[in-house]
């Protein structure tokens, strides 16, 4: 790393750890606190650097992110910054060991839910907009910074908001600031979500008269589901995962005294692109032909679709990609380009045809669990990397 770089990057660490702290200490908790207050932290601190910046809605006029422009003096295209500012739950308050809005530092870690994932993050990339607003005009094309309060319901209302905008650039590609030293996130495995309403007749069940309930139905279709045969992983393709099925909720009946009419279940197959969407519902839909060809019902097994994602990978010479890695060697790490088992924002930008990166941070323990926290020693290098593989995009 340069002399003028690093000293820019330690300069700028305290400050960003102080907005950081400002943020934890606002609850955001997904689907449970209001966002007003923890945006006000952020539209506060970029009103007050002159920083362009709005609000977003969805459809309905909630309030889903947050989104800040720096357009360039010269023609290029746009790039993209990304990170969540509304959090997991809490969960179980007892088992931690410092409130979960602390936002305090303790031996190098600060503290506190959303300091890993992801308003250490969203801190940076304000900091580091404001960096660039100041010589935008030798910069080409254009930096976003998207600061999404929908991330954690798993809607991405933020990212559909902004992509959605007539009025905002839409960009190349988007670096999304999950956290994680050793690794940059090229790539991910799709999904395929749909739930499954297995229909019978229904009865009591101390009744003389036997009759094979949604629940027993139900029961069967999972085994057959479980027995599909996926394929492994293809060495053609280069993607270096395996599609997987799994069962994630089963839900029938109340009581004891009557078998229910109905039990719904909700299935979840990661995709790869050897195993897409289109052979997921292939599969399932076989299952169910079957199901109701060994257990008839009056009624047919409905599969109603949920959301489809495509997996991605970009290669390590494709932006932002490229950009992100060169700077991270360049900083002295040795980071692996990595494609992720879950999916995450960047299959929803695969599926809009932009290229994305999905994790690349400080280190960190206790993601969506008790006890969340980021360790700081580290910052200045991320930060440094960051707006080193930012200034190589917009050629500054």
């Amino acid at each position: 790393m340069s002399k003028n770089l690093s000293q820019v990057a330690e300069a700028r660490a305290t400050s960003v750890v102080g907005l950081a702290q400002e943020l934890i200490r606002r609850p955001s908790r997904a689907g449970i606190d209001e966002y007003g207050p923890v945006l006000g932290v952020l539209e506060d601190w970029l009103a007050a650097r002159r920083l362009p910046h709005r609000r977003l809605h969805d459809d309905a006029g909630a309030l889903v992110g947050l989104l800040v422009e720096i357009p360039g003096g010269r023609p290029g295209p746009w790039w993209a910054l990304d990170a969540c500012v509304d959090t997991a739950p809490y969960g179980d308050e007892a088992a931690w060991s410092f409130p979960p809005a602390c936002g305090d530092i303790v031996d190098g870690w600060l503290l506190g839910r959303g300091a890993a994932d992801s308003k250490l993050a969203a801190a940076m990339f304000c900091h580091i907009a404001a960096d660039l607003h100041g010589r935008a005009a030798d910069l080409h094309g254009g930096l976003a910074v998207l600061l999404d309060v929908d991330e954690h319901t798993g809607g991405f209302g933020g990212a559909r908001a902004y992509l959605a905008d007539r009025a905002a650039a839409r960009p190349d590609g988007v670096m999304i600031g999950y956290p994680g030293l050793d690794e940059v996130v090229v790539g991910g495995r799709g999904l395929w979500r749909a739930t499954i309403a297995v229909h019978a007749p229904s009865g009591h069940s101390g009744s003389s008269k036997s009759v094979v309930g949604a629940i027993s139905r139900a029961a069967h279709l999972v085994r057959l589901l479980d027995e599909a045969e996926l394929p492994g992983v293809d060495g053609v393709s280069g993607f270096p995962l395996p599609p997987k099925l799994s069962v994630t909720s089963f839900h029938g009946g109340q009581g004891f005294s009557v078998t229910p009419d109905r039990c719904d279940l909700n299935v979840d197959i990661r995709t790869v692109p050897t195993f897409d969407a289109h052979d997921a519902e292939t599969l399932v839909r076989k299952a169910v032909a079957e199901l109701d060809a060994e257990l008839p019902a009056p009624k047919p097994t409905e599969v109603t679709l949920i959301a489809t994602w495509p997996p991605f990978r970009l290669a390590e010479d494709e932006q932002p990609a490229a950009a992100l890695l060169t700077a991270a060697a360049e900083a002295g790490l040795t980071v692996r380009a990595k494609t992720a088992g879950p999916s995450n924002i960047g299959n929803l930008l695969a599926g809009e045809g932009i290229a994305a990166t999905a994790g690349f941070g400080v280190p960190y323990e206790g993601l969506h669990g008790i006890d969340e926290r980021a360790h700081l020693a580290e910052l200045p290098t991320v930060y440094a990397v960051y707006r080193r593989a930012v200034l190589g995009l917009l050629g500054g």
